[in-house]
């Protein structure tokens, strides 16, 4: 029986899930973020203004949606200047549109134009975060326990290292492309996403463009799978990993049947097979016919995963275009396939 990885019902909506508008350090108005997503066909942005928790409900309609989120910041304190400083970028994402209550606040840490967006709610709130495994994984139990989706930001970017990332627990999802840093010369790569898969953490990729001017807009989003757009059913569709991350590339549909995964997407010139170990599986474009299909034994990567050292035996698929754009799946572990 076939299984589609991603639900064969509903549609595609595509979302910005890094935004910074003039409630914080960006130059867009919330009103000229959403026209100027919507008209280049995005559905959803998350309105991640440092350091303010904001809700924008207003702007939500029936062709658009607004997430209410942030991006919390923690330095790692040392003599150096800012630019020299390890830090954390943390977004934080809320399951119901109206929580603007999250106890890792702090009005003190906000800066610029967001000291005019402190709510009465935030003042409630003078968390002192601290920048160690420890005080991250607070932070993160924290949202959690209060009806939030946390992701990392940008680690390159950050000058974050393994060390400084591998013992983060309860993330939701790491960002694997940020055009922002891209575009400053730190583009980030899927190796913190994997050490943290190999570890047992099940956390999505995130394509973004934590935009702060319009040319750092459209260079990354993500393409989220449900029903309708619909603020309770995005979120799920968030929560359980319905989309696909994406610099460019489609990802239409990933099903298993009989140990043949299959995958259709946007013209491509590899579609990767990648496991939590080497050998993996790639189909290459012959520079002729269009390559919109692939299909891969998973015999032997069943197989093997009896084997393996990695808590949790799984599997992703990468899609690449001319262009060198990738399309990111989720990793889909082995006890979600075989139940």
């Amino acid at each position: 029986m076939k299984r589609h990885l991603i639900p064969e019902s509903g549609r595609f909506y595509k979302a910005n899930m890094h935004m910074h508008t003039t409630v914080s350090d960006g130059v867009g108005s919330p009103e000229e973020i959403k026209k100027a997503y919507m008209d280049a066909g995005y559905s959803i942005v998350a309105y991640s203004d440092h350091e303010v928790l904001v809700e924008h409900n207003d702007l939500t309609d029936e062709n658009f949606l607004a997430i209410t989120s942030f991006e919390k910041t923690i330095n790692k304190r040392t003599e150096k200047t800012y630019s020299h400083m390890t830090t954390a970028h943390l977004n934080f994402f809320a399951k119901d549109p109206n929580n603007i209550s999250l106890s890792v606040l702090n009005p003190e840490t906000a800066w610029g134009n967001a000291k005019n967006y402190i709510t009465e709610e935030m003042k409630k709130f003078a968390y002192k975060a601290e920048y160690s495994a420890e005080g991250l994984n607070d932070v993160i139990k924290r949202a959690n326990d209060e009806g939030f989706l946390v992701t990392l930001n940008h680690p390159v970017w950050s000058l974050e290292n393994y060390d400084d990332y591998k013992d983060l627990k309860g993330l939701w999802g790491i960002e694997v492309y940020n055009t922002a840093s891209d575009l400053e010369g730190y583009p980030d790569t899927v190796q913190p996403f994997e050490d943290l898969l190999r570890k047992g953490e099940r956390l999505y990729p995130l394509c973004t463009d934590d935009a702060h001017k319009p040319y750092d807009r459209f260079g990354g989003f993500i393409m989220i799978k449900a029903d309708k757009l619909e603020y309770k059913t995005i979120m799920a569709a968030l929560e359980k990993g319905d989309f696909y991350a994406s610099t460019g590339p489609s990802i239409y549909d990933i099903a298993v049947e009989d140990n043949i995964l299959s995958v259709k997407c946007s013209d491509a010139v590899t579609v990767s097979f990648i496991t939590d170990r080497r050998r993996n599986q790639q189909k290459i474009w012959d520079g002729e016919t269009t390559m919109t299909e692939a299909t891969f034994d998973m015999t032997k990567f069943l197989e093997d995963s009896v084997l393996t050292d990695t808590p949790a035996p799984y599997f992703r698929i990468a899609v690449k275009d001319k262009s060198g754009r990738i399309a990111y799946s989720r990793a889909y572990f082995l006890d979600e396939i075989i139940k």
